[in-house]
């Protein structure tokens, strides 16, 4: 709690300015507006402080016609006293006009200090988890950004000494890739014995700690065709997933596989597992996107405080035309209030 005794706000970042990350915080908070005289329970949107450039979402917010006052505020227990009547912004000042579609390497540095700053205020206490908007890499990159993306730029801030665990969540599907930003060619080397028993480990303890579920169910999905064929269309299942699967077992983890991936996300294969691991990015994506492309969310797991992020990217497309649908940014806003909840309690 702060010291007015209100619960601390969510620290949200800017994401990419020329994306649609101001466009749905605008209608995030506009939701959370409409929704102000429900129950927490009714899926109202949990108070959040965006980390951003007040003139630009001014500007954004009256570009598209949306009726959301902006107010700059000097702490995060300002700006959660202030939720009601405005979206709360902690100032993050731009080097570069923005222009929708086109991103700007020159304001770079802004997109990461946003990062840097509410990973600070929830280590301090003074936000409850980290949301994250949709960063667009490319420019990141040249303005001298050397990590391959937010996941793994969590991880180094927070000082793991291990890889990340990327967690995609949608209303009836979990999912963690074993490989996350690496081609194909490249992910399959990666699929060692370490990197899946790393993967189970670290999701059975976040599905204990983050979810409330007291006996976690990993699935496995296996890397090759119908599991591999008996090694008739490769080996990996019988000398690296078989066996992590049997070592999580021995560590007291209630896990199977591997399973084929074209059967495991079905409606009744879902219902037999908590969270299913994935050998590779896509094998793990495309199901829950198909299945819940609206609504999915990102979670770091096994991170020292709780971040989240919508389950899309930047959207130059539509950027600055009002199309932006909002959902998956309030998944996530909700999703994290709930886990930093479960970690208070």
């Amino acid at each position: 709690m702060t010291e007015s005794g209100v619960r601390p706000p969510l620290a949200l970042t800017m994401g990419e300015p020329a994306g649609i990350g101001g466009e749905i915080a605008l209608k995030a908070w506009a939701e959370a507006r409409a929704k102000a005289g429900a129950a927490r329970a009714d899926g109202a949107v949990p108070p959040f402080v965006l980390l951003d450039d007040p003139a630009r979402l001014e500007a954004l917010a009256a570009r598209l016609g949306l009726p959301v006052p902006v107010k700059a505020v000097g702490s995060m227990a300002e700006g959660a006293t202030l939720f009601g009547a405005a979206l709360p912004v902690l100032p993050q000042p731009l080097a570069a006009p923005v222009t929708p579609g086109r991103p700007d390497p020159a304001n770079g540095a802004a997109v990461i200090a946003s990062i840097d700053r509410a990973v600070e205020l929830v280590r301090r206490g003074e936000a409850s988890a980290v949301v994250t908007n949709p960063i667009q890499k490319s420019a990141l990159y040249a303005a001298g950004f050397r990590h391959p993306g937010h996941t793994e730029y969590l991880a180094h801030l927070a000082g793991l000494t291990e890889e990340p665990v990327m967690m995609l969540a949608a209303q009836d599907l979990r999912v963690v890739p074993v490989t996350i930003h690496v081609s194909v060619r490249d992910a399959v080397p990666l699929v060692t014995r370490e990197a899946i028993l790393h993967a189970g480990r670290v999701t059975a303890a976040a599905l204990v700690r983050d979810f409330g579920i007291a006996r976690p169910r990993l699935a496995v999905a296996a890397l090759n065709p119908h599991a591999g064929e008996g090694g008739a269309m490769g080996r990996e299942e019988i000398d690296i997933i078989a066996p992590a699967v049997a070592d999580l077992r021995a560590e007291g983890i209630d896990a199977v596989g591997p399973k084929p991936a074209d059967t495991l996300f079905h409606a009744a294969a879902r219902r037999g597992y908590d969270a299913a691991l994935c050998m590779y990015h896509d094998q793990a994506l495309i199901p829950l996107k198909t299945i819940d492309f609206d609504t999915g969310v990102n979670i770091t797991l096994g991170l020292p405080f709780v971040r989240t992020s919508p389950d899309h990217g930047t959207a130059l497309d539509i950027a600055g035309t009002g199309k932006a649908g909002a959902s998956s940014l309030i998944a996530a806003l909700t999703t994290a209030e709930a886990m930093a909840a479960r970690r208070r309690a």
